[in-house]
């Protein structure tokens, strides 16, 4: 059962399996332990704004539990309000040269967050795995570098607590969406998670997995739309933009799109970032290389240099036509330190 509070219930507080749940939108009570008051019984009780029996759909996470919304700071951005938030970053670390270049050149031109993989759940075991805590340890000292927040992906519960000091978002890759130990284990971590949905999960299957997380006392759920798997063969993936409007009905939690998975194309990647700031998408989330031919992973869905600052500049019109913004801040850096520390051969 999940309880919705005026003010404490002691009593019902002390009950085996009770949990008290203090968020921005309210504070709830979870009952999860057998026996205890009946529904009718709660319902009845003067500090009780509402009560629902816990079953099979979403109740923390569903948007009759904060009806105008909720947002999750990450870094200077505020996911779920006016602003809208853009991240970008390779999809694995490869070296300090690498992650350093990306994250200098991407927050000159409007990045609110750096992304990259150190652990990469990969689809074969043969192919490139990741640097794991090392890869970590050169995010962080690019996030550093360039001002940017650092998200990055954890496989294992296990890693959650030596990744903790040096990430400020964890990221929970598609392939384990559904892991519920993994779910409870950054739910705990009380950091922001960004929840990426399962290639074959619906949509009330996805925002249920957000409901682990919200569960452990955890409200910074950022829930990230990045293509699920049909019969087209044309893309990696459908980028599934019929869930964006669907979503911001089902759920107050902030959203972002991911196209660079979603279409697994360099050429899908912007048309598709600018249609989904248009269905009223909060962010968007893309990868990004220096050299893209060379990339040890997902290159031929990786945006030049180029191109990202393109991107930024062809989403701003499109924010400002649904109500949002697109803010433009320059890193420490600025632009002649980022050519000297691409390196790359990449124009700028």
């Amino acid at each position: 059962m999940i309880i919705k509070l005026k003010h404490p219930l002691p009593a019902l507080e002390a009950l085996d399996g009770a949990r008290r749940l203090d968020f921005p939108f309210g504070t709830f009570l979870a009952l999860l332990g057998p026996g205890g008051p009946s529904l009718k019984e709660v319902q009845a009780l003067e500090g009780v704004e509402w009560a629902k029996a816990s079953g099979a759909k979403p109740i923390l996470a569903a948007r009759a539990a904060a009806p105008r919304g909720t947002r999750v700071a990450l870094g200077a951005c505020e996911l779920g309000g006016e602003a809208l938030a853009l991240m970008g970053g390779p999809c694995s670390v490869e070296s300090r040269e690498q992650i350093v270049a990306t994250a200098n050149y991407i927050a000159a031109y409007g990045a609110t967050g750096l992304r990259g993989g150190a652990y990469k759940p990969r689809t074969s075991p043969y192919a490139f795995q990741g640097l794991g805590q090392e890869g970590v340890l050169l995010l962080r000292e690019a996030g550093d570098a360039s001002g940017l927040p650092v998200i990055t992906e954890v496989m294992d519960p296990a890693d959650v607590e030596a990744m903790l000091p040096f990430v400020d978002c964890f990221q929970i890759g598609a392939r384990n969406m559904s892991s519920a130990p993994l779910l409870r284990a950054v739910g705990r971590a009380g950091k922001p998670v960004l929840l990426k949905r399962g290639p074959s999960a619906t949509l009330e299957e996805f925002v249920l997995a957000a409901e682990y997380v919200l569960l452990e006392g955890n409200p910074h759920v950022i829930l990230c739309e990045r293509g699920i798997r049909t019969f087209e063969t044309a893309t990696r993936n459908t980028l599934d933009l019929n869930a964006v409007p669907v979503l911001k009905a089902m759920t107050h939690l902030p959203l972002v799109v991911d196209p660079s998975h979603g279409t697994g194309r360099r050429d899908a990647v912007i048309p598709m970032a600018r249609a989904a700031v248009a269905a009223g998408a909060d962010g968007i989330i893309v990868e990004v290389h220096p050299d893209p031919a060379s990339a040890l992973s997902d290159g031929a869905q990786s945006l030049h240099f180029p191109e990202f600052r393109r991107l930024a500049e062809e989403l701003g019109p499109v924010a400002r036509a649904v109500g949002r913004r697109l803010d433009f801040p320059r890193s420490q850096c600025g632009v002649p330190y980022i050519r000297r520390a691409v390196g790359w051969g990449s124009a700028i």
